[in-house]
């Protein structure tokens, strides 16, 4: 078994990423990624950021890491500390391309199903792709055969935006298919995350079973027949109103 560090998107960094010119919610010592390869792996338990462009002004390259060493949410600048040693303080609405990721470790063996958590162009992979890893050494060299019979090798070093596969979110599993599917249901979530379509994608991914575990089941089945369709005209002499999916 290897503990390796793995770069793992979150709900609350994920607004930040949406809306770039405001970070008075990211943490310092997060880790921003400026667009590519490289980044120290071995730090545990920070807030990552990842800039998927870069920047000719500022000297930024694509793919290069940076930890934000300060937040002026009044000004609306940041500094950040990049993996040349050099301090930089700019206005993140002037630059965009960026993904926010938390920075954790995870423990890895030969035989654990795992998920990338960002897509690569170079490995041809896409995010929340599953596949096996069928090995893996100490200098964190990862071979990993995909759900698509492909394989994939690299360094943790080089794409650190691996996860354990053994569990993934509803939207992720759009297009995926299991033998059997274990569906968590948490009723005291919002109608945004627990709805008629939530419960259509999660429960047919299952080809020959499907199981619900659930907090509340007094609250299921109002929770999971939540109509999440969005009304876009006003009915008129009778006529019925025009629905579109969200």
């Amino acid at each position: 078994m290897l503990g390796l560090s793995s770069l793992v998107s979150t709900d609350k960094l994920r607004k930040a990423r949406e809306r770039p010119q405001s970070f008075n919610q990211l943490p310092v010592g997060a880790v921003q990624r400026l667009g590519g390869q490289g980044g120290d792996p071995v730090i545990a338990n920070r807030t990552s950021r990842r800039y998927t462009r870069g920047s000719k002004l500022l000297g930024i390259e694509p793919g290069e890491y940076a930890r934000v060493e300060q937040v002026d949410a009044r000004e609306n600048r940041i500094t950040i500390d990049r993996e040349n040693g050099e301090h930089q303080t700019y206005d993140p609405r002037r630059l965009a391309g960026v993904a926010v990721y938390h920075e954790t470790e995870r423990a890895f063996s030969e035989g654990d199903r795992v998920q990338f958590t960002a897509p690569s162009k170079g490995l041809h992979v896409a995010n929340r792709e599953l596949g096996t890893i069928e090995k893996i050494n100490d200098t964190g060299d990862v071979r990993i055969c995909m759900d698509s019979g492909r394989q994939v090798a690299f360094n943790i070093r080089d794409h650190p935006h691996l996860d354990h596969g053994y569990a993934v979110t509803s939207h992720s599993s759009q297009g995926q298919t299991a033998a059997r599917v274990l569906t968590h249901v948490d009723t005291d979530k919002s109608e945004p995350l627990i709805n008629n379509r939530f419960a259509y994608v999660s429960v047919s991914r299952g080809q020959y079973d499907a199981e619900i575990y659930t907090n509340d089941k007094s609250d299921l089945g109002r929770d999971l027949s939540r109509d999440v369709t969005q009304r876009t005209a006003i009915p008129s002499h009778g006529q019925e109103p025009t629905e579109m999916a969200t």
